[in-house]
């Protein structure tokens, strides 16, 4: 992983990448997306982009959404924190960006380096295919893949021990097979992973439930939805990974950070918006509609929820080694 945080920062040194385009002007909110435009991390700025819709008209901010792709979140991570004390920058993380930060992916960093804003919603992993796959089933990849690993190209956003690679790499587990076998190819965001699907250049993806969502209308088929239960919605008719014999359980949080300098008063005021948005009853329907499912944070209580899970998933990635 020390190529791509070096490839990060290399990245940074180049303006108009770091800015992703013009920067947010004053009395405007910049929503910063650490990857490309079509993913979760897209559709947590856009929710937040229409959420704020939710608040008294002189409270509502003019959204911006830049995009930084890159180094597995590192670009983002780090270009933020050379703007440390902006009043109106949200960054977009979710529990891989936690993963990350656990495996130390984005160099010494850790979640004390910036300010937990709020957390918006819950999402859930999940395993799809192509409509036309002869994948039918879970049951039907896992024996594939126990056959002859080497054959079946697994989609995920980012590389070894990223998020969706560790998905996949705990349904395979339970399988009996040996994630270190498995044939991952790395690709940058949500939309870049379904449009390498749909080109047939993997033939299975390990994202998210919310993608799948977003996607619906593509011909994509979900194998397994990795959740307690049956989700709502557009995903009612996939089956969990349980219902199918493999005990694994993945779900991801979805939210903000801003730079650890930004004043305790500016501090605040987002997070009393963010407050006032989840409070709002329209804005169960808004999450709904983005294929996220209740979970809500805001200020210190999600600071304390993100050192534990940061712990928590170091200790996960500890049992496949990649904790450094």
């Amino acid at each position: 992983m020390r190529h791509l945080l070096k490839q990060a920062l290399k990245i940074l040194l180049l303006p108009a990448v770091l800015l992703a385009g013009a920067p947010a002007q004053a009395g405007q909110l910049e929503c910063v997306v650490p990857s490309k435009p079509g993913g979760g991390m897209d559709l947590t700025c856009k929710l937040a982009q229409k959420g704020f819709a939710l608040l008294p008209p002189r409270q509502q901010p003019s959204t911006h959404i830049s995009y930084l792709p890159g180094g597995i979140g590192a670009v983002a991570w780090h270009s933020l924190l050379q703007r440390r004390a902006e009043p109106d920058t949200l960054v977009v993380f979710s529990g891989g960006s936690l993963l990350n930060l656990a495996q130390g992916k984005f160099g010494k960093a850790s979640a004390a380096d910036v300010r937990w804003v709020a957390a918006l919603g819950a999402d859930y992993g999940m395993i799809a295919v192509r409509g036309d796959s002869p994948f039918k089933s879970l049951a039907d990849l896992l024996a594939a893949l126990k056959r002859d690993p080497k054959k079946v190209l697994i989609g995920v956003s980012g590389t070894i021990g990223s998020q969706d690679w560790m998905k996949m790499a705990l349904v395979a587990k339970q399988a009996g097979i040996d994630p270190k076998k498995l044939r991952f190819v790395a690709l940058e965001g949500g939309g870049e992973a379904f449009t390498a699907l749909q080109a047939g250049y993997v033939q299975v993806l390990s994202g998210d439930a919310s993608e799948a969502t977003l996607y619906a209308a593509t011909d994509a088929r979900v194998l397994a939805v990795l959740s307690e239960q049956r989700l709502p919605g557009a995903l009612s008719q996939a089956p969990t990974a349980r219902e199918q014999g493999v005990d694994v359980v993945w779900p991801v949080i979805r939210g903000f950070w801003m730079g650890p300098q930004v004043a305790e008063a500016d501090y605040r005021r987002w997070v009393a918006a963010f407050d006032h948005m989840l409070a709002a009853p329209r804005f169960a329907e808004l999450r709904a509609a983005q294929g996220l499912y209740p979970f809500a944070l805001t200020g210190p209580a999600l600071e304390k929820y993100v050192r534990q899970a940061v712990h928590d998933y170091g200790k996960r990635a500890g049992e496949f080694g990649l904790v450094r």
